[in-house]
């Protein structure tokens, strides 16, 4: 039985190799179909596992109100709602603050702007630092600690003090090995401010550095940067048995604060370690089905085309099939070679698209600092689908060629 097995895969191999090109050609339309769902899901499946990391973006029982949600999906009127929504100001945010009172550990207030460049003397960052606007509870509401210096204080914000607190990327993009920040004086988008801290490393989130920021007193940002943006609100329950209880007296408290009447509803999101985790997932499936629905369509046309190629491979070897049977090869075991080169063809295509998709998912991944997988479900339902797709598109044409008649067979010219 195994003998038989393989000369039948020698046979299959023999015969595909005699029409090299077009075999190639057939397995690149199936290769392009899995190297698609492939690459995307080796993707997605990197940033998913990047989520336990990036659930520490916030600081633990730790909440964020802010103007629109992470991620903003559905029709140009579900946009358009948020686009017009009113930012949240400074007095509402201190009015915020006033109305929570003793309910909650910390609340922080930030702002920021993209696309910052900082400097020192003839050292640059490049031009995507966070520049950002905060107060004294940034810092623990947001789960930093200070490992050289201080932190912002009261009189800071009272004052509009032109000092910054650096994250340890930008400390270590401007400053040597070694040499003690504090003290010395940076440039931001031309603006000086005098170091008076160092945040610890916190890593990355969903692949980006949460390290990559210039934090200066909310009161001095609101003075100095001249563009229109919404302050984001962190708040710290006391403690996780409480967490869900200081959500609601928070949205209660906002409202107030936004001067919202009982019909109106919320205008500003509530955004948790969870609501993070849920809009990445609402990317994943939209992302993914989409994916499917390409390599779903490029599959089924590498099908047709196996099964065209088979038709013809049938047609030229007329003759050899009448060979085989008037010598005794029973009509199952021509079916078989013509389904085993059908096969093989999905396959080779399977192999050639998952050895692709897998290593240009994994290139992705790596730009965004993302851990190297192999996505072995994928891989196996990928094999799976192959399988498939050349039994099902290459059975007609194998079934045609054991029910030729061996007398007409051997008659033909091919």
């Amino acid at each position: 039985m195994m003998l038989s097995i393989r000369e039948t895969l020698v046979q299959a191999a023999t015969s595909l190799a005699v029409n090299k090109l077009r075999s190639a050609l057939t397995t690149l339309g199936v290769a392009v179909g899995v190297f698609s769902i492939i690459a995307v899901m080796t993707a997605l499946d990197a940033v998913d596992r990047s989520i336990a990391s990036g659930l520490s973006s916030l600081g633990a029982n730790t909440f964020q109100i802010q103007k629109n949600p992470a991620a903003v999906f559905g029709s140009g009127h579900s946009r358009n709602l948020y686009a017009n929504r009113k930012d949240i100001t400074w007095q509402q945010a201190q009015l915020f603050r006033k109305y929570m009172g003793e309910s909650a550990r910390n609340i922080g207030f930030i702002i920021t702007s993209q696309a910052a460049q900082a400097s020192y003397g003839n050292e640059n960052t490049n031009p995507d630092v966070t520049l950002t606007g905060g107060d004294e509870s940034f810092a623990p509401a947001n789960g930093f600690d200070v490992i050289s210096g201080r932190n912002l204080n009261d009189g800071d914000l009272r004052y509009a003090s032109n000092i910054a607190v650096l994250g340890s990327d930008v400390a270590a993009n401007l400053f040597r090995q070694g040499q003690n920040p504090v003290g010395k004086e940076i440039r931001v988008n031309g603006k000086v401010y005098t170091v008076v801290g160092i945040f610890s490393k916190k890593g990355a989130a969903f692949g980006q550095s949460q390290d990559n920021f210039v934090l200066i007193p909310i009161s001095r940002y609101l003075e100095e940067v001249n563009e229109k943006s919404s302050i984001s609100i962190t708040v710290e329950a006391t403690s996780q048995k409480v967490y869900k209880q200081t959500i609601d007296r928070a949205i209660g408290a906002m409202r107030l604060a936004r001067g919202l009447t009982v019909r109106t509803p919320n205008d500003f999101e509530i955004r948790t370690n969870e609501s993070l985790v849920e809009s990445f997932r609402d990317i994943q499936r939209i992302v993914g089905t989409g994916a499917f629905i390409i390599s779903f369509m490029a599959l089924l046309t590498a099908g047709v085309g196996i099964m065209n190629i088979m038709l013809v491979s049938v047609t030229e070897r007329t003759r050899e099939i009448g060979v085989r049977m008037s010598v005794g090869a029973p009509r199952r075991t021509i079916l078989e070679q013509f389904l085993v080169e059908a096969l093989l063809l999905s396959l080779g295509g399977g192999v050639l698209g998952i050895v692709a998709g897998a290593s240009a998912g994994n290139l992705v991944a790596l730009q965004f600092n993302l851990p190297v997988i192999l996505p072995w479900l994928w891989i196996a339902v990928s094999l799976l689908v192959c399988s498939a797709i050349g039994v099902s598109f290459g059975l007609f044409p194998a079934w045609k060629a054991s029910r030729l008649d061996p007398v007409l067979a051997l008659r033909s010219t091919h």
